[in-house]
């Protein structure tokens, strides 16, 4: 196993953006590929871990950058003031995804016709607006993603779509959960949900130890997240 990993900038219109890429170079390729979409406060060495282990799994790896090169929240606030202009402009959110997604499939060590996206909190809702445009991938995974629709026009969704969800998460409550799943149903997608009991947001970061506002850490969720996941791109990218 020989992990190559590359940092590769890219733009979209005038807005340098900087994503990180992973692969094993002694698999033969073109090799299936994941696109991360990284939490609120930038794309970090979290997001890059999760690459590096999909390309111990056998896939090229991509942790795209939604803000600009170099340019990461530190303090609730940044990351808010950084987060809070995409989320509130979702055609412009959608446009920084498809950068990253099409920079992605022009790496020469990519299937381009085999990829699917990912994203954990903030990237979780990234990865449900990339299937809700339509965009041909494969699959998309939401770790604890906000579950809010886009308001962008409705179009029929081609990607398998599954949602790892703590039940308790303040973030996404029972409503959201309901209401998303009959969005997909009418949208006809082929989707799942896995909601794990008395667990709340973050669950997937070891860092997270909020309790007052419902973000900690759940190693049992973590765990089965992470299989369930490798299941899923296993079925959806092999």
């Amino acid at each position: 196993m020989a992990i190559r990993e590359q940092l590769l900038e890219y733009r979209d219109g005038s807005t340098v953006l900087e994503g990180f890429f992973c692969h094993d170079d002694a698999r033969p390729g073109p090799l299936p590929a994941v696109l991360i979409h990284h939490a609120w406060n930038g794309r970090d060495e979290f997001v890059e871990r999760k690459a590096r282990r999909l390309a111990w799994h056998g896939y090229a790896a991509f942790a795209l950058d939604l803000y600009g090169k170099g340019k990461r929240g530190e303090t609730t606030e940044q990351c808010q003031a950084l987060m809070t202009p995409l989320v509130q402009d979702r055609k412009l959110l959608l446009r920084r995804i498809t950068a990253g997604l099409e920079t992605l499939r022009a790496q020469s060590a990519v299937d381009a016709r085999r990829v699917a996206a990912m994203g954990f909190c903030f990237g979780g809702l990234c990865a449900l607006d990339l299937a809700r445009s339509g965009a041909d991938v494969r699959g998309v995974v939401s770790f604890h993603g906000l579950l809010k629709p886009s308001g962008l026009p409705a179009a029929p969704v081609r990607a398998k779509v599954l949602m790892l969800h703590g039940y308790d998460d303040p973030m996404a409550p029972p409503e959201d959960v309901l209401a998303v799943a009959k969005e997909f149903s009418a949208a006809g997608a082929d989707w799942q949900l896995h909601a794990f009991g008395r667990t709340v947001h973050a669950f997937t970061n070891p860092q997270a130890n909020d309790r007052e506002h419902g973000m900690v850490y759940d190693e049992a969720a973590d765990r089965r997240s992470w299989h369930a996941l490798v299941q899923f791109l296993e079925e959806v990218l092999r």
